[in-house]
């Protein structure tokens, strides 16, 4: 099996993300992409954090934080057709990093489609956009790993022709049927007789509604032009700070540090006291002394 080879690097300007903070929310991803989807998507990733872009070796696809994403698209593809996302910056980015990985991973080319009926009532069978995370993408789906807020996915079984009892169709348990958008969420298939795109929302009212994209044009991938017209990074990052996933999730983060905190303290007390009581490191250091004078 391939190994998917992710990249978390910080790029913005005005703000400021420091390494203890892009090394822990790049081993809350891995732990999301080894524990949680790795199995059910049957994909083998790592996540890594890198200071700078330079640093980030051959091979890997980057996850790139910055200030803003001017077109809102955060799926890309370089000039030579390799991905590479964009993470909107702010409070919740975890969140946003999360949702990419995760579409990276299941996705890496932006233009995997599966067949299906549609939710329109007036079409047939269309072919859907794999991307895992759009159904429930809302922070109030997420969940956390490490004190960081993540994303919620669905499984394969999303694309299931009829619901089935026990099925799980995401990870976190919301949505309870194949091809469901929850609030906040959305999904996006090409009707092949028209060869138009559409979407069935959840970003207001009372329930999802029906919309067309029309057809899609341009040379970048499927997901880029979709996300393009659905602005999913930047509404991920206004959306987060303000639910109360988020303020849970900033909650068991300071209660995650005390832990952290006091386990370091614990480690450093037991590795003074091997020092004094190694027979060795007591020779050593009065060598070293004896040598300086």
């Amino acid at each position: 099996m391939l190994i998917v080879q992710l990249a978390l690097v910080s790029e913005t300007q005005t703000n400021q993300i420091s390494p203890s903070q892009l090394t822990r929310v790049a081993a809350a991803l891995q732990k999301q992409a080894t524990r949680d989807f790795g199995p059910i998507w049957d994909v083998n990733a790592t996540v890594d954090a890198f200071d700078r872009l330079e640093d980030v070796p051959v091979g890997y696809w980057p996850l790139i934080v910055v200030d803003d994403v001017p077109d809102a698209a955060g799926f890309h593809t370089d000039e030579n057709g390799q991905p590479f996302s964009l993470i909107e910056f702010g409070a919740s980015w975890s969140l946003t990093a999360s949702h990419e990985m995760l579409e990276m991973c299941a996705d890496p080319f932006g233009s995997r489609l599966v067949s299906g009926k549609s939710p329109h009532p007036d079409q047939g069978m269309v072919e859907f956009l794999v991307e895992v995370a759009d159904p429930s993408e809302a922070e109030e789906f997420g969940y956390t790993i490490n004190g960081m807020l993540v994303s919620d996915f669905f499984t394969p079984r999303f694309y299931d022709p009829v619901p089935v009892d026990g099925a799980r169709y995401s990870f976190g348990g919301h949505i309870k049927k194949p091809r469901q958008v929850l609030r906040g969420g959305y999904i996006s298939w090409r009707e092949p007789v028209s060869d138009e795109w559409w979407q069935q929302t959840w970003f207001s009212g009372k329930e999802p509604t029906f919309r067309s994209l029309g057809r899609l044009t341009g040379s970048g991938s499927l997901r880029e032009a979709i996300d393009s017209k659905t602005k999913t990074v930047s509404r991920l990052a206004v959306s987060g700070p303000a639910s109360k996933s988020f303020s849970a999730a900033k909650a068991l983060t300071a209660r995650a540090k005390e832990s952290t905190g006091a386990r370091a303290e614990a480690w450093r007390v037991q590795i003074e006291s091997l020092k004094t009581s190694n027979p060795a490191a007591k020779a050593w250091k009065g060598k070293g002394k004896g040598k300086g004078k």
